[in-house]
C-alpha cells in the first residue's frame, strides 16, 4: 500500500501536490494528517469524492510499502502519522518540498527539494514529463496550490517554472471560477472577530523608514486560517513586516502554545532563520512556528528586535550612483562628445569648466538633434542644460528624496556634489532598479547584459562565508577591510572566488539537508538565490587548509564616492603588506593593480591576492589589449566576461556580506548556465572563447544559446584572420591566448574541452584551417597514451606537446610560425620546424617493410629527443610508428654486457677506441650476436684483439 502524507492543517499547495502524486503513483492514496485551511475545507466538502482520499484511521501500517511526504520535511508536522516513517518493512520514503532552507529529519530514500514557489510545481513538471492528463478538479486544486503559495505569481519566491506549471494546468482544464471561489473564501465569523481584535491591539514601530507591527491574541484552542488574517493585517496596516501571534491551550496537561506567523516585505532581509531557530519554517518572507510554554509578549518582542538588527541601512545616493563621472569641457565639439558617448555607452555627459566645477549636462538626445542639423563641429556649450536649471544632490541624499526630485522636476539624471566636487550621477534607471528590484539598465554603463535580456538584480546578504574560509585568510580579509574603511573606501571580493564560494555553500547545504547513511537521497540545487542574514565580522572559520578556490583571491577597492585616486588598490596593498611582511608585493601601474604573493608559507601556503582599483576598460580595436580607466564597482563588474564571474561580496561596513549581482549571475550559477555579458565580448577578446569552454567543461555548465551564437559569429566574422594578417600580431592571440591554451591542455578535462572548442570552430582562432578531424583526434589520443607511458612523472610539458601536435597538422611552413607567435618554448618551435624533414628521413631510412636490424633502428632514432619521437610516431606510417615504439619500449633500454670499466680491467687502454668498441658491442647485442659476458669477450678477441706483449 502506498500513501501520500500532507502536513497538519493542510493548505492548497500540499493538497495540490498530493493530488498530483496520486496520478503519478497509480494506486497511492492521499491521507490527511490533521485539519485544513478554511478554503481547503470548503473545497473538500464538495470535491472529496473526486480525490483518492482516505481517512488516517483507514491505514493499516503493516501493509504500507511506500510513503510520500509533500510540502514539509519535518516529522512533527505529520502528527501521529510520523510514527509510520519508522516502520522497518518500508521499501521507500519520498519527500517533495519547496522549502529549500528547511531542516529535514525525515529519513528519505528520495528527496526532491527545489526553491520554486510551490511544491505543486515540482509535481506538475513530473506529470508533464510522464505525459499524464488531468481531470478538471485535479487541475483546479493543483492550480490553487500554485496560486496560493505564490500570491497568484506575485510573491518573491515565484519562479518562471511556477508560471509554466500554472499555464499547463490551465490547458488541462483548471476551473477559473473555482479558483476565484476558493483562493479567497473570505473570513469566517470567528476569524473576523480575531481580525478586529488584532487591529485594535496592533503595536508598531518605524525603523529606518520601515514599519514593523506585531500583535498577540488569546484564543480557546487552535484556530485554522490564521495566515489569512496575517495577510489582511499586512494590507490594512501597510506594514513592511508583521509578527502575528495566537496563544491557546489544547488541554490543561499540555500547557500553553503560541503560534506565530511572520510576514515581511522588506528587501534584502529574511525572517526565516528567526523562525528556524525555534523549530519553525517557511520562506524568507513568509514563515510560521509553534512554541510551547513561552511568554508570548517577550517572544514577539524578541522576533521584532532580531529583525531590526538585520534591517538594511537606507539606500542613499552614494549607494546607487555611477562613479566616477565622465566629464567633458564646454568647448569640445558635438562630434567628439558623441564619440565619447559611444565609447562608454553613456546616455549623457557632465560638462565641467577648467576648475572641474559642474556647468551643465548634455544628453544623447541633445547630441542627436545637433548632429541632425549638421552642427557636429559646434561646441557642446550651446546645446547643454545650464547649471542654473540643474538640480543636484549630495552623496547622503536618500532614494525617496531623489525620486521626489525626479518626479517633481521631470529630470532624468541628478549630479551628486560633495564639497563642491562632482563625485557621481544618479539616473532614472538607478532609481527604477532600486524600486522594482530589476536590472532595468546599468545607469551610465549601458542598458542590458550581452544577450539583451533584463536580469533580476540580486543584492542580498550571503550566509557566513567565513565558515568556508580558513581562519588565517578570513583574518587577512578583515585586515584589508579595516585598512579600506579607514580610508573611507569600499572593498569587495570579486570574480571566481565568489562564484566558487557560492557553489561550495550550495554543496554544503545539499549535504547538510541529506541525512547521512540514507540511500538514494538527492537534492537539486536551487535556481533562485536565497536571502539570508548578514555574516558577522570577527567570526573565524574552523578549517585550516585553504581550499583550492581560495589560492587566488581578487579584491577590488572602490573609493570614488570619496574621490580616491586611481592608485587606491596599490595604496591599500602597500598598507596591508606592513601587517604581512612575508608577502611579496608586485605593482602593475598600468592596470592600477597590486599583488601580494606568498610561496609555501606555513600559514597561507602558495597564495596570490590581487588588489585592484575598480576600473572600466575599452578595446580600441578587436583582439587588442584593453585601455583601462579607474571607475566604480558596478562598472568594474560590467567589464567582466561572464555573468557568473560578475559577482561581488562587500567586505566593508555598513553592509558587509552584501552580494552584488547586476547581471543574473546567481541565477545562471544555480541553473548551470554560462552566459556572456556583452554581445561583442568575443570579438574584442578571443581568449574569452577559450575561457568560456574551460569554465563550461570544468564546472559542468552549458553554454547559453545566445552566448554560443556570439562565439560562432565572432569566429565566422573573420576578425581574427584580419588581426593575424596585420604586421604586429594581436596581443590577445599571444600571451593571453597561450595562457588559456595552457589552462585547458594541462587540465584533467582537456579532452572534452578540446572537443567543444572544435565543435564551436574555435581552433580557427589559432589558424583558419585548423580543425579536429577524426584522424587528428585519433592521433591526439594515441599521443597522450604514449606520453603517459614514457613520461609518467610529467617531466615534460604535456600541455605544450599536445598543442604542438595540433599545430603539426598545419602546413609545414605554418605550424612553427603559429607556435612562435604564441611564444612557445624555443625547443617546441624547433621541433615543429624539424618534424617534416625528420618524418621523411625516417620513412626513407626505416622503410615501410619493418625488416630493419635493431642496431640500425637505434642508430637512426637515438639522436632524436623523446618529445620529437612521440610526435614522429603518431605522424608517421604504421611500420615506422611500430619501430619508434619498439625503440622507446625496448631497444633504448638495452645495454652491452661490457662497460668501459670492464674494458679497462681486460687490459684495454682508455682512449678513442673505447667508443668504437662499445658501439660495436651494443650493435652486436641489439642484433642478437652476443648476449652475455663470455660471448662479449670472445667478440672482442675476434674483432679487437689486444696487442701481443714482447717476451
Amino acid at each position: 500500500m502506498d500513501i501520500i502524507l500532507c502536513h497538519q492543517t493542510v493548505d492548497f499547495d500540499a493538497l495540490g501536490a498530493a493530488v498530483g502524486l496520486t496520478r503519478l503513483r497509480v494506486g497511492a492514496k492521499l491521507v490527511l494528517t490533521g485539519g485544513a485551511h478554511p478554503g481547503v475545507k470548503n473545497f473538500l466538502a464538495l470535491y472529496r469524492d473526486e480525490l483518492l482520499l482516505i481517512e488516517q484511521r483507514s491505514v493499516t501500517p503493516q501493509r504500507l510499502k511506500r510513503i510520500m511526504v509533500v510540502d514539509t520535511q519535518q516529522r512533527d508536522r505529520l502528527g501521529k502519522s510520523a510514527a509510520w516513517l519508522d516502520l522497518p518493512h518500508l521499501e521507500a520514503i519520498e519527500v517533495y518540498d519547496h522549502h529549500w532552507d528547511s531542516h529535514s529529519d525525515i529519513p528519505a530514500t528520495l528527496r526532491q527539494v527545489e526553491n520554486v514557489g510551490a511544491t505543486t510545481t515540482l509535481i506538475v513538471e513530473k506529470l508533464q514529463s510522464a505525459g499524464v492528463s488531468l481531470a478538471s478538479p485535479e487541475a483546479t486544486v493543483m492550480a490553487l496550490g500554485i496560486h496560493v503559495d505564490t500570491g497568484s505569481l506575485t510573491f518573491d519566491q515565484t519562479t518562471a517554472r511556477d508560471v509554466r506549471a500554472l499555464a499547463w494546468l490551465m490547458e488541462q482544464g483548471a476551473d477559473l471560477q473555482g479558483i476565484r471561489d476558493y483562493i479567497d473564501p473570505g473570513l469566517t465569523p470567528r476569524l473576523q472577530k480575531l481580525l478586529s481584535a488584532a487591529l485594535e491591539g496592533l503595536e508598531r514601530v518605524k525603523v529606518q523608514g520601515y514599519t514593523l507591527t506585531w500583535v498577540c491574541l488569546d484564543t480557546e484552542g487552535f484556530v485554522p486560517g490564521l495566515s489569512s488574517i496575517a495577510e489582511r493585517l499586512m494590507d490594512l496596516t501597510e506594514s513592511d513586516a508583521l509578527f502575528f501571534g495566537v496563544q491557546y491551550q489544547r488541554s490543561a496537561e499540555s500547557g500553553s502554545r503560541l503560534t506565530v506567523i511572520g510576514r515581511s516585505r522588506i528587501p534584502n532581509t529574511t525572517i526565516l532563520p528567526l523562525f528556524q531557530a525555534v523549530g519553525g519554517g517557511g520562506h524568507a518572507q513568509a514563515t510560521s512556528a509553534t512554541l510551547k510554554n513561552v511568554n508570548a509578549s517577550d517572544t514577539l518582542q524578541e522576533f521584532v528586535n532580531q529583525l531590526i538588527d538585520q534591517l538594511p541601512h537606507p539606500l542613499i545616493a552614494r549607494d546607487i550612483m555611477s562613479s566616477p563621472v565622465r566629464t567633458i569641457r564646454p568647448q569640445i565639439t558635438i562630434a567628439e562628445a558623441q564619440r565619447i558617448l559611444l565609447r562608454y555607452g553613456h546616455s549623457g555627459l557632465s560638462v565641467v569648466d577648467e576648475q572641474d566645477q559642474l556647468v551643465g549636462i548634455i544628453c544623447r538626445r541633445d547630441l542627436d538633434l545637433a548632429l541632425h542639423h549638421g552642427f557636429q563641429h559646434a561646441p557642446v556649450k550651446g546645446y547643454m542644460s545650464q547649471t542654473d536649471t540643474l538640480k543636484t544632490i549630495t552623496p547622503e541624499t536618500t532614494v525617496p528624496e531623489i525620486e521626489s526630485l525626479m518626479v517633481t522636476y521631470d529630470v532624468g539624471r541628478l549630479p551628486v556634489i560633495d564639497q563642491g566636487h562632482l563625485v557621481g550621477i544618479v539616473t532614472r534607471t538607478d532609481v527604477l532598479r532600486v524600486r522594482q528590484g530589476e536590472n532595468w539598465g546599468m545607469g551610465e554603463m549601458g542598458n542590458t547584459s550581452g544577450n539583451g535580456k533584463r536580469h533580476r538584480w540580486a543584492s542580498c546578504l550571503i550566509p557566513k562565508p567565513q565558515a568556508l574560509i580558513p581562519g588565517a585568510i578570513w583574518q587577512f580579509l578583515e585586515q584589508v577591510s579595516q585598512e579600506a574603511e579607514q580610508r573611507g573606501w569600499h572593498l569587495y571580493l570579486v570574480g571566481g572566488a565568489v562564484r566558487d564560494l557560492i557553489m561550495q555553500q550550495d554543496a554544503q547545504k545539499a549535504r547538510g539537508t541529506t541525512p547521512e547513511g540514507v540511500r538514494g537521497a538527492s537534492i537539486t540545487p536551487s535556481p533562485i538565490p536565497p536571502l539570508v542574514p548578514p555574516f558577522q565580522k570577527g567570526a573565524r572559520g574552523d578549517n585550516s587548509n585553504p581550499p583550492a578556490f581560495l589560492q587566488d583571491i581578487d579584491l577590488v577597492v572602490d573609493g570614488f564616492h570619496r574621490t580616491a585616486q586611481t592608485g587606491a588598490g596599490v595604496e591599500l596593498a602597500k598598507a596591508v603588506q606592513k601587517h604581512y611582511p612575508q608577502a611579496r608585493l608586485e605593482v602593475h601601474g598600468a592596470f592600477q593593480t597590486a599583488a601580494l604573493l606568498w610561496h609555501k608559507d606555513p600559514t597561507f601556503g602558495s597564495l596570490a591576492v590581487d588588489i585592484a582599483t575598480a576600473r572600466t576598460e575599452f578595446y580600441p580595436y578587436p583582439a587588442a589589449n584593453p585601455e583601462v580607466e579607474a571607475s566604480s564597482i558596478r562598472q568594474d563588474l560590467y567589464r567582466r566576461d561572464f555573468t557568473i564571474n560578475a559577482l561581488a561580496i562587500r567586505l566593508t561596513s555598513p553592509r558587509e556580506g552584501e552580494l552584488l549581482d547586476f547581471f543574473g549571475g546567481l541565477l545562471d550559477l544555480r541553473s548551470h548556465t554560462l552566459r556572456v555579458l556583452h554581445a561583442n565580448s568575443f570579438i574584442e577578446d578571443p581568449t574569452r572563447i577559450y575561457r568560456a569552454v574551460r569554465l563550461a567543461v570544468r564546472l559542468g555548465f552549458h553554454l547559453e544559446a545566445q552566448t554560443e551564437q556570439y562565439i560562432r559569429y565572432a569566429i565566422t566574422s573573420g576578425v581574427y584572420d584580419r588581426s593575424r594578417s596585420q604586421q604586429n600580431p594581436a596581443p590577445a592571440l599571444t600571451t593571453r591566448l597561450k595562457a588559456e591554451l595552457r589552462y585547458i591542455l594541462e587540465a584533467p578535462y582537456w579532452k572534452p574541452a578540446l572537443e567543444l572548442l572544435n565543435d564551436l570552430g574555435a581552433l580557427r582562432c589559432l589558424h583558419p584551417t585548423l580543425e579536429l578531424n577524426p584522424r587528428l583526434w585519433w592521433q591526439i589520443r594515441l599521443f597522450d597514451r604514449g606520453l603517459e607511458r614514457f613520461d609518467p612523472q610529467h617531466h615534460l610539458d604535456h600541455w605544450q606537446l599536445r598543442l604542438e601536435l595540433l599545430l603539426a597538422e598545419l602546413p609545414p611552413s605554418e605550424g612553427w610560425k603559429v607556435a612562435q607567435s604564441l611564444e612557445l618554448s624555443a625547443d617546441g618551435v624547433k621541433r615543429l620546424k624539424l618534424l617534416p624533414d625528420a618524418r621523411q628521413r625516417l620513412v626513407k631510412v626505416l622503410g615501410l617493410s619493418g625488416d630493419i636490424p635493431p642496431s640500425e633502428i637505434v642508430q637512426t632514432l637515438r639522436d632524436y629527443s623523446l618529445p620529437l619521437l612521440a610526435l614522429l610516431a603518431v605522424k608517421s606510417p604504421r611500420p615506422v610508428r611500430r619501430q619508434i615504439w619498439h625503440y622507446l619500449i625496448d631497444l633504448s633500454h638495452r645495454r652491452a654486457p661490457l662497460t668501459g670499466h670492464d674494458l679497462k680491467q681486460l687490459g684495454y687502454k682508455p682512449g678513442p677506441l673505447y667508443r668504437e668498441i662499445l658501439e660495436r658491442l651494443l650493435s652486436a647485442t641489439l642484433d642478437g650476436v652476443i648476449s652475455d659476458r663470455p660471448q662479449a669477450e670472445a667478440f672482442l678477441t675476434q674483432y679487437f684483439p689486444l696487442p701481443q706483449t714482447k717476451q
